[in-house]
């Protein structure tokens, strides 16, 4: 399942597919975060903000102007999330297609492999999980005679994940041309199940250095709470005049470009 000059597939008698939400990505997927995700967010950037406000600046007044700071929490905390939740559906996907796999050994048809590896996600996760909802929407689809590898590409539009496109794409090539669609599942969900171990094991390796780069970016906070209190108005000279000001905003400038840089650093995609 390679990645690289994909066709465009649309519906139509020549068996190509079309998202039929025009690559939108529906909330609660892999596009768009819930409204408790959003108000949490917003939450979190508002308390950063203040905080920076205080520790930077001991004055209200700087918040307008810890707005641009603001958004940028909002942006990488926002993506952020959807890869995590990226993440979590490409992990539920690879046991979905495992799950067909083996059904279809056992003699269902590809369409009633689905349905029962519905039954399977339900156990494994829960029916309010990711993978359970696109399931039973593929179920549904499936009922309304939509054909299956439409299903699939749209899932993998909302999901925002190549591989799932790139499974449907391979799927309804394989039967176009009357391949033998139980090999084919076999395989993908081989190589899918591959790269989200790779994964997984890289996570594991730089889970430490996540940790480490959490704690190096609390350190700044420790220590000027730790000066203030032992040595009160040792910091004095920093606020309230426009040296000082100047000053700790240039620190403040390298504070978030070396939160950036560490983030980018842990951040290895497979």
């Amino acid at each position: 399942m390679g990645g690289g000059n994909r066709r465009k597939l649309k519906s139509g008698n020549n068996g190509k597919l079309k998202s039929g939400n025009n690559g939108k990505l529906k909330s609660g997927n892999g596009g768009e975060l819930s409204r408790r995700e959003q108000i949490k967010c917003i939450l979190e950037g508002i308390g950063i903000v203040c905080l920076l406000a205080w520790f930077f600046y001991q004055s209200v007044l700087a918040l307008p102007f810890l707005i641009p700071v603001f958004l940028l929490h909002q942006r990488e905390k926002r993506n952020f999330l959807l890869k995590k939740r990226q993440k979590e559906v490409a992990g539920q996907f690879k046991d979905a297609i495992l799950s067909v796999s083996a059904n279809q050994k056992a003699g269902y048809s590809v369409e009633n492999a689905f349905r029962q590896a519905y039954g399977d996600m339900v156990m494994l996760y829960g029916k309010g999980s990711i993978i359970c909802r696109e399931l039973y929407a593929i179920i549904a689809g499936l009922k309304n005679n939509v054909v299956l590898e439409q299903l699939l590409y749209d899932f993998g539009k909302r999901s925002g994940l190549e591989d799932i496109m790139e499974f449907a794409e391979v799927f309804a090539a394989a039967k176009r041309s009357g391949g033998n669609l139980t090999e084919v599942i076999e395989r993908s969900a081989a190589v899918i199940e591959g790269k989200v171990e790779t994964e997984k094991e890289i996570q594991v390796v730089i889970s430490a250095r996540r940790m480490e780069q959490r704690v190096m970016n609390a350190v700044p906070f420790g220590i000027l709470l730790y000066i203030s209190i032992v040595s009160k108005g040792f910091f004095h000279v920093l606020y309230k005049n426009a040296i000082g000001i100047a000053i700790m905003t240039a620190c403040l400038a390298v504070y978030l470009g070396a939160v950036i840089l560490s983030n980018r650093i842990v951040d290895i995609e497979v």
